[in-house]
């Protein structure tokens, strides 16, 4: 809440035009004391789904890398589905929006804000979408080209 109330002193002044949101409690919570309005909820903007792995503390888990091992927990999503995800939600998002000068908030989560900067920056080489994250209780600026 802290975190919210600090970028929301950062960003007072900019009104935004959409304010979108993962469907995830915390996020939708951020973006309504941020911008003072309610979100709208798109659940490809979700954080990465751990399946079977998620909630567990992260010294249990079996690793593949560094995602949790999927021959090991079910439901673990794949890398590039979720790229997918949310690399739709931006297309639409720019095809709807991006021809005009808008403020546009979204709301999500490391991993989130990680692939919609690769949306724009491009997925590096190394394939660690997370160099884009924003930090907690911050935020990044991009334009639709």
């Amino acid at each position: 809440m802290e975190q919210a109330k600090t970028l929301r002193d950062k960003i007072q002044s900019i009104h935004f035009d959409f304010v979108f949101s993962s469907p995830q409690e915390r996020a939708v919570q951020k973006a309504k004391i941020v911008t003072g309005v309610k979100a709208v909820i798109d659940n490809r903007l979700d954080v990465f789904d751990l399946g079977e792995a998620d909630r567990l503390h992260i010294s249990e888990v079996k690793m593949a890398g560094s995602l949790p091992d999927s021959s090991v927990y079910n439901g673990v999503e794949e890398p590039n589905s979720f790229v997918k995800r949310v690399f739709s939600f931006m297309k639409e998002l720019e095809n709807q929006k991006g021809k005009k000068e808008l403020n546009i908030l979204i709301t999500g989560h490391r991993c989130t804000t990680g692939c919609i900067g690769a949306y724009f920056e491009g997925i590096p080489a190394d394939g660690n979408i997370l160099k884009f994250s924003s930090d907690t209780g911050d935020y990044k600026t991009y334009i639709f080209k």
